[in-house]
């Protein structure tokens, strides 16, 4: 039972993660629910084991339909990954109680910008190409790589949000470019969880199976109602982020 309560969650993660990112609001919350004695690294180390194959596979998808900007993305990748190597570092010399009282403004900064701004992200004109791209994309990999490292939540939010404001891409262009940064900030997350035995293995295949069949409905669904769907999403996950983040910082 415990395993198909967790595979049916690994699902429909998968599916909101394709679309715009957030599916940790779904996984963790029901992991913590059906292992309430588990240490907390291990259930954050069992998602990323399986979020990283629904993310992957969702990028795979993309590609094949969306025209993807590789020169930009394997630096802004590689810079993700590097990112979220130090912040993973860094959390072990500061303490992030901090950042996370100011994450629910900073989340609603940016729902409210985007709702502001009806028009962003419903044409795809990228405001910059060749190194000026690629260097702007890696900045916003070491960022938000950093980020995801150090604290994590929203972390695909931000790097759609990121794409569409600066870079001036669509919301579905945004999405499929913020894939490949995800798999990188998830891998290195993932491999600090193993080494330090902190994933359930035999929770591992079942969910990553799961979140896969969620990751190919969600991105099947992003392709075939396009940007204005995305923002949608986009803006549900936000709003449900600054709940999230709301209630854990100050109510529980």
């Amino acid at each position: 039972m415990e395993l198909l309560i967790v595979s049916l969650a690994s699902l429909l993660a998968g599916l909101v993660d394709a679309i715009v990112g957030g599916g940790g609001l779904i996984l963790l919350p029901v992991l913590f629910a059906t292992f309430p004695g588990a240490p907390p690294a291990t259930l954050f180390g069992t998602n990323k084991s399986a979020s990283i194959w629904g993310t992957a596979f969702a990028t795979v998808q993309y590609s094949r339909k969306v025209v993807m900007p590789w020169r930009s993305l394997l630096p802004a990748a590689g810079a993700g990954l590097l990112g979220s190597l130090v912040g993973a570092w860094a959390v072990t010399q500061v303490d992030p109680s901090l950042f996370r009282k100011a994450l629910p403004f900073m989340l609603a900064l940016l729902l409210v910008y985007t709702l502001a701004k009806k028009e962003m992200g419903h044409s795809h004109a990228p405001r910059f190409a060749g190194k000026q791209e690629a260097w702007i994309a890696a900045g916003i990999g070491l960022v938000i790589g950093f980020y995801d490292g150090f604290f994590g939540p929203g972390t695909g939010s931000f790097l759609v949000f990121a794409y569409v404001r600066l870079l001036g891409y669509d919301f579905l262009n945004a999405s499929a470019s913020a894939k490949l940064i995800n798999v990188a900030t998830n891998f290195s997350a993932l491999v600090l969880f193993a080494i330090q035995g902190h994933v359930w293995w035999h929770l591992a295949l079942a969910m990553a199976v799961s979140n896969i069949v969620g990751s190919l409905i969600g991105t099947r669904l992003a392709l075939k109602h396009g940007s204005g769907f995305v923002r949608q999403v986009f803006i549900l996950v936000v709003l449900a982020l600054i709940c999230k983040t709301a209630y854990d910082t100050w109510l529980r």
